[in-house]
C-alpha cells in the first residue's frame, strides 16, 4: 500500500492513485543562522557603528593640518567640523526614519556607499569651501549608527535562541554592545586621525576612510540577511508620526531624560578644555589624549544595556545617571586635582554613555515598527542637549570657573534624573512592557 509522509513524520495510508503530497518548507521570515546567530551579526554591526560614527569627527583634529594647506583662519576651519555635525543632525532626522518603512540592511548599504563618495570629494576638495560641502554631505550620510541599533535589536529578536520571549532577555546586551562599537568609534577617530595625518597627510586620513567604508559596505552586504520594513507606512507617514511619537508618556520621558543629561556632558567636555589648558597648562595634543581615559564606558555600556533588562526602567537610570551625579562630586575638587579630575572623567562617561545604552534598551520595549523613529526622536534631542550644554559649559567657565561648571552639570544631571524617574501615566503600554518597573 502506497504511504505518504507527513511533516510531522506520521504514516497515514494514501488514496490508491494519489500523487504523494508535496510540502514546501515555509522560510522564516528572518533567517536562523546556527546556535548563536544573533551574535557575529551584533557585531559586524558594532563594527558598523564604530566605523561610520569615526567617520564624522575626522576633521577635529586635521585643523591644524587644513590650515597650513589651505592657508585658511581658524575662523572658516572651524566650519568644517560643524557642518559635519550639522549633516548629521540633518541625517538623523530626515533618513533614519526611513528604516521603519524601508529595508534597513538596503538603506545602511546605500548610506556606506553614498558616505565612500563624500570622503573621496573630502580627499579631493581644491577649497575649503568644497570641503565645508563635502563635510556637510559626509554627516548626512552618516547616521548608520541610528540604524544599525534597531537592525541589530530585530535581527536577536528574530533568533529566538536567547529565551521563549523571541530574544527579549537579549536586547540589553544587544544594544549595550552596539552602542560600545559607537563609543569606540569616536574616541579613536580622534587619536587615528591626527596620527595619520602626521604619516600621510590630511588628504591620506579621508582616503584611508574611504577605502575601511567601502570594505564594511562589502562585509555588510555578506553578513547581514534581507530584512523586511518593521512597517507598512511610507516615509512622509513616518516623518509626520514624530511628534505624536514624542509626546508617548514613556518616550518622552526618556528624550528627555536624555537631553537634560546632554547638557551636563556637553557643559562637562568644553569646560574641561578650558581647565586643561589653562588651569593644568596642558598642551592640544595632551588634551586630546585625555579624552581616552573614557574609554572605560565603552566596555560598561554592554552591562548598562543588560541592566535595564534587570533592573526596568527606573532601576537603571537611577544607577547610571546617580553614577553621572557621583562623577560631578568627584569632578569639584578636580578643579585643583588631577586625580580627583581623572577618577571623575571615567565616573560621568561610565554613567553618560551607560544611560543612552539603557535609554534605548528601554525604547526598543515598544513596537519594532517604530523602532527607527525612536532612535531619530532620542539621538536629535540629545545632540541638541549637548550643543546646549556646550555653550551653557562656556557661559559658566567665563563667569564662575571651574566651580560654576560643576554647578551646572550637577543641577542638569539630577533634573535629568527626577525626568527619567517619572511615572508613566495614560497612552498606550507597549504590550507585555516591563520597562517601566
Amino acid at each position: 500500500m502506497h504511504v505518504n509522509k507527513t511533516p510531522a513524520g506520521n504514516d497515514t495510508p494514501a488514496r490508491p492513485g494519489a500523487r504523494a503530497a508535496r510540502t514546501r518548507p515555509v522560510r522564516p521570515l528572518l533567517p536562523r543562522r546556527s546556535p548563536r546567530p544573533n551574535r557575529p551579526p551584533t557585531l559586524v554591526l558594532a563594527t558598523a557603528s564604530a566605523v561610520t560614527a569615526a567617520n564624522v569627527y575626522l576633521s577635529q583634529p586635521l585643523l591644524a593640518a587644513l590650515a597650513h594647506s589651505f592657508g585658511a583662519g581658524p575662523d572658516l576651519l572651524g566650519a568644517v567640523p560643524m557642518a559635519t555635525q550639522l549633516g548629521y543632525a540633518a541625517g538623523i532626522l530626515l533618513l533614519v526614519p526611513a528604516g521603519d518603512s524601508g529595508d534597513r540592511r538596503r538603506l545602511i548599504l546605500r548610506l556606506g556607499t553614498a558616505s565612500t563618495v563624500a570622503l573621496a570629494a573630502c580627499a579631493l576638495a581644491p577649497t575649503v569651501w568644497w570641503l565645508i560641502a563635502a563635510s556637510f554631505a559626509l554627516g548626512l550620510l552618516s547616521p548608520v549608527p541610528q540604524l544599525v541599533t534597531p537592525l541589530a535589536v530585530a535581527l536577536a529578536a528574530a533568533d529566538g535562541t536567547d529565551g521563549a520571549d523571541g530574544g527579549r532577555a537579549a536586547r540589553g546586551r544587544v544594544v549595550g554592545t552596539v552602542q560600545g562599537g559607537l563609543l569606540i568609534g569616536v574616541l579613536a577617530s580622534r587619536a587615528y586621525s591626527g596620527a595619520l595625518a602626521e604619516a600621510v597627510g590630511w588628504r591620506g586620513v579621508y582616503v584611508c576612510s574611504a577605502v575601511m567604508t567601502l570594505v564594511l559596505v562589502y562585509a555588510l552586504r555578506w553578513a547581514l540577511p534581507a530584512v523586511p520594513p518593521a512597517g507598512d507606512g511610507s516615509y512622509r507617514a513616518a516623518l509626520a508620526s514624530l511628534p505624536r511619537l514624542a509626546v508617548h508618556p514613556l518616550v518622552s520621558r526618556i528624550i528627555g531624560s536624555g537631553a537634560l543629561v546632554g547638557i551636563a556632558f556637553g557643559a562637562f567636555w568644553t569646560a574641561l578644555t578650558f581647565l586643561l589648558e589653562r588651569g593644568f597648562h596642558f598642551g592640544s595634543a595632551t588634551i586630546g589624549l585625555f579624552g581616552l581615559v573614557a574609554a572605560a564606558s565603552a566596555l560598561a555600556s554592554p552591562w548598562a544595556g543588560r541592566a535595564a533588562d534587570r533592573l526596568g526602567r527606573r532601576g537603571a537610570l537611577a544607577a547610571l545617571i546617580g553614577l553621572v551625579a557621583v562623577g560631578w562630586l568627584l569632578l569639584l575638587p578636580g578643579g585643583s586635582g588631577l586625580w580627583w579630575l581623572i577618577a571623575g572623567v571615567i565616573v560621568v562617561d561610565v554613567g553618560v554613555w551607560g544611560s543612552q545604552a539603557a535609554c534605548q534598551t528601554v525604547l526598543f520595549t515598544l513596537d519594532p515598527a517604530v523602532h527607527s523613529r525612536l532612535n531619530t526622536l532620542y539621538f536629535t534631542f540629545r545632540f541638541l542637549g549637548i550643543a546646549i550644554g556646550s555653550l551653557t559649559g562656556s557661559l559658566a567657565w567665563a563667569h564662575g570657573g571651574w566651580p560654576s561648571v560643576v554647578a551646572t552639570g550637577m543641577a542638569c544631571t539630577l533634573a535629568g534624573l527626577v525626568v527619567g524617574l517619572l511615572p508613566v501615566r495614560g497612552g498606550s503600554a507597549p504590550a507585555g512592557d516591563t520597562a517601566d518597573e
